[in-house]
């Protein structure tokens, strides 16, 4: 008699079996993560006029308008020379876009895969995370601008910016954890997508992008705790403390508050999908 074999190929669902063996398909589905992130690179840049130079044209332009505002009319006080804010501002701006477009493009990422999903077994969170991946490609062809930058204007960053990966695996992490909890919402509640440009908007609002973190008045102090709340607040002034060293200083109290945050929203993130995941493919 022959007996059948189950190889690493054969996908085999057994009633019970789906917490056991879920991250374990994670890896096994390892290849339709890598066609999922080629697809929507690919997808982002075709057709388009400037191709990747949307991924430059956006956090420059942004730079420009923050940099006039803040550092021309509202004469904010900074910690670096005049000549230099549009280098802090746009190490602000670098993480935050990278934030704001992975949230974006994570929280409509089930409903825009919507046939996929309703077809076909494979573990969900590969399609949050492919596009977070794709808004990393932007980060990286963006940070070219940053080095430009400091050619153009003869400044020699800390040498603190090697520990820049770090900053930015915080920010990976908080876009990934939000991302998650949002489009898990955006797949029962389809009208969510309308809010999120408004939270995009109000976040870069309530994030030092434009503006250093010492820039707030003294008499806001008690509340810098709650400022620190917003995991941005902790990768953005890391950034800055990697390019321009003790000339602007990371304090640790709020660095700590803002990476316990991204580490809860991680796992929130990862709970409330996994909890609602089963659900995807009959309701999206």
């Amino acid at each position: 008699m022959v007996q059948s074999q189950v190889n690493d190929f054969d996908i085999v669902i057994k009633p019970g079996n789906t917490e056991k063996n879920y991250w374990r398909d994670l890896w096994r589905f390892r290849e339709l993560f890598y066609i999922l992130t080629w697809r929507d690179i690919k997808v982002r840049y075709k057709q388009t006029v400037l191709g990747v130079g949307w991924s430059v044209l956006r956090p420059l332009l942004s730079t420009i308008i923050l940099t006039v505002v803040f550092g021309k009319i509202a004469n904010i006080k900074s910690e670096v020379p005049n000549e230099l804010y549009p280098i802090l501002v746009f190490a602000g701006m670098l993480p935050w876009t990278f934030f704001s477009g992975a949230l974006s493009e994570t929280s409509n990422s089930l409903v825009s895969n919507s046939n996929l999903i309703s077809k076909i077994y494979f573990p969900r969170l590969i399609v949050p995370a492919s596009t977070v991946i794709v808004a990393l490609v932007d980060f990286l062809i963006s940070f070219g601008i940053l080095i430009i930058m400091f050619v153009y204007y003869q400044f020699v960053p800390n040498w603190r910016i090697i520990f820049l990966p770090v900053f930015l695996l915080m920010a990976f992490i908080a876009a990934f954890g939000v991302g998650l909890f949002l489009t898990a919402l955006n797949v029962k509640y389809r009208d969510f997508r309308f809010v999120m440009p408004f939270i995009v908007q109000f976040g870069m609002y309530v994030s030092p992008v434009g503006f250093s973190s010492k820039a707030l008045p003294d008499k806001l102090e008690q509340f810098k705790s709650f400022y620190a709340l917003n995991p941005m607040v902790g990768v953005i002034d890391g950034f800055r403390w990697c390019i321009f060293g003790e000339v602007s200083a990371l304090d640790p109290k709020n660095f700590s508050i803002s990476l316990a945050v991204t580490l809860f929203s991680l796992w929130f993130g990862i709970w409330y999908f996994r909890k609602t995941e089963k659900t995807f493919a009959d309701i999206i």
